[in-house]
C-alpha cells in the first residue's frame, strides 16, 4: 500500500501493467456494469452545463433516456450515476463504425465543443475509487474486469506499462501533479527494492 497525505494506493497501480486495446475490447465497460458511471458531485452541474454541446454526438434513444429519465440519476449501491440505456450503454456513448462504444462527452471535448474530458471514474478506469465512511480517506484500487481487460492487461504487459503510467493524466486531473509525481517516484522506489 502507498499513502499519499489522505489517500490509499494499492500497490497494484505501481506494480501492475495495463493498455486499453479498444480493438479487442470494443469500449465494453461503458455497457458492462451494475449501472452508470459513477458520478462526483460537482460533475452533476457539469453536465448540466454542457448537454447541449454533448447532445449532437449521441444516439437517439441516448437523447430520449437523457431528456426522459434526467441527465444522471441515483442509485442506492453507487450514487451518482450517468443513466444507461435499456440497463446496458451508457445513455451518453456510441458506437462508431468498427463497433466501438465511444463517449459523446469525450468527442464533444476532442472537436472543442466543451473543456471537460468525460466524468473522472471513466478516467480513472480501471483504477475504482472508494471513500471511508469513518474517516477522510480514499482507496485508490485497481480493478480490472476479468474477461473484459484481458486483452488491456496483457497489452500493458507487452508494452511494459504500468498502471499509474497509463493513467498519468487522469491522475493528476484527479490529485494534481504533486501526488502524481509522489505516486511515481514511490512506484520506482518499490520496483527496485523487489528487484
Amino acid at each position: 500500500m502507498i499513502a499519499i497525505d489522505n489517500i490509499l494506493i494499492s500497490d497494484q497501480v505501481a506494480e501492475e501493467q495495463f493498455v486499453c486495446d479498444l480493438n479487442s475490447c470494443k469500449g465494453g465497460c461503458c455497457e458492462d456494469g451494475d449501472c452508470g458511471a459513477p458520478l462526483e458531485k460537482d460533475e452533476l452541474q457539469i453536465l448540466r452545463d454542457i448537454y447541449q454541446q454533448v447532445k449532437p454526438y449521441l444516439t437517439a434513444e441516448g437523447i430520449r433516456v437523457l431528456e426522459t429519465e434526467g441527465l444522471f440519476s441515483y442509485d442506492h449501491e453507487f450514487g451518482w450515476v450517468t443513466p444507461t440505456i435499456g440497463g446496458r450503454m451508457c445513455a451518453y456513448g456510441f458506437r462508431d463504425a468498427q463497433g466501438v462504444i465511444k463517449c459523446g462527452i469525450e468527442q464533444a471535448y476532442l472537436d472543442k465543443k466543451t473543456s471537460w474530458k468525460k466524468p473522472i471514474s471513466c478516467h480513472l478506469f480501471p483504477v475504482k475509487i472508494t471513500k471511508s465512511k469513518r474517516q477522510d480517506l480514499e482507496y485508490v484500487n485497481y480493478e480490472p474486469r476479468e474477461d473484459l481487460c484481458r486483452a488491456a492487461c496483457k497489452l500493458g504487459k507487452k508494452l511494459k506499462v504500468p498502471v499509474y503510467k497509463f493513467l498519468k493524466e487522469a491522475l493528476i486531473r484527479k490529485y494534481g501533479e504533486e501526488f502524481y509525481q509522489t505516486l511515481e517516484a514511490t512506484a520506482k522506489h518499490q520496483l527496485r527494492d523487489k528487484a
